[in-house]
């Protein structure tokens, strides 16, 4: 009787254990769930400008400013001395020139052959694009530029071969982020020319992302010239508008034989 009374409840016990085992072997079976890693790709934009700055570029600047017998502006008393000699003029905000906000109202000033170029470029980039180009920076003084150079290691030194060529009032830096492959291939294809002929000398910063532009004083008479040339002005411009880059780098605007700057 004991034997008969024992063997359903082993057969119970045993059909409790496999149930028990079937359902930790289930759970153990589950692998846990990770969160998924998403590959983002970061995209790189190659830095391949036209005008790289180099130390032989600074060293033209800075030649150029004591070919003009320029000083370089110490303090905030000579910069507005030479303003209120009109020495430095104004640059002049314009449907196709816009001054950054963040710029002090006595620091909009430059020297007149490079208030010309200024408006030269703007009003050629207008007619191609419809917009305004961005003018950064403009003339600086020496004690600005030893404060700039605190937080920059970038800018140039305030004295020296080297020294920045906006303490002379002949530089302009003009915004080049936010500009489209197009347009910035357009501005150096504009300025190609320029150089080529002495009149300028830019280099396209990659920490600031501008176009650092130094201008000759040689660049008014060549104004000049041009203005007074057999064509009317608006057509002297005209090769500047073509879209293309490549037909900017043989033009010779005036074919003028002018030393390098």
């Amino acid at each position: 009787m004991v034997k008969n009374r024992t063997r359903p409840i082993c057969l119970g016990l045993l059909l409790v254990a496999a149930v028990c085992v079937q359902a930790f072997a289930l759970h153990e079976s589950v692998p846990p769930r990770h969160p998924r890693h998403v590959r983002t790709r970061t995209r790189h934009v190659r830095w391949s400008p036209a005008f790289r700055p180099s130390r032989e570029s600074l060293l033209r600047q800075n030649e150029e400013i004591d070919r003009l017998d320029l000083p370089r502006i110490q303090n905030d008393e000579q910069l507005h001395e030479l303003i209120a000699n009109e020495e430095l003029l104004p640059i002049v905000e314009s449907r196709s020139l816009r001054i950054d906000r963040r710029l002090v109202a006595d620091r909009r000033y430059c020297r007149p052959w490079t208030r010309d170029f200024l408006k030269d470029l703007s009003e050629a980039y207008y007619d191609r694009f419809h917009d305004q180009i961005q003018v950064n920076s403009a003339v600086r003084t020496v004690q600005v530029q030893k404060k700039l150079r605190r937080h920059n290691r970038n800018a140039a030194p305030e004295s020296g071969d080297l020294a920045s060529s906006h303490l002379a009032g002949i530089t302009v830096d003009i915004q080049r982020r936010g500009m489209t492959r197009q347009q910035i291939q357009w501005m150096e294809a504009y300025m190609m020319p320029l150089k080529e002929q002495g009149l300028i000398e830019p280099e396209e910063e990659r920490r600031q992302w501008v176009f650092h532009v130094a201008v000759s004083g040689r660049y008014a008479d060549w104004r000049e010239q041009q203005l007074f040339a057999n064509y009317p002005p608006d057509e002297t411009w005209e090769a500047f508008t073509s879209i293309e880059p490549v037909s900017f780098q043989s033009y010779d605007p005036l074919q003028l034989d002018l030393p390098k700057f």
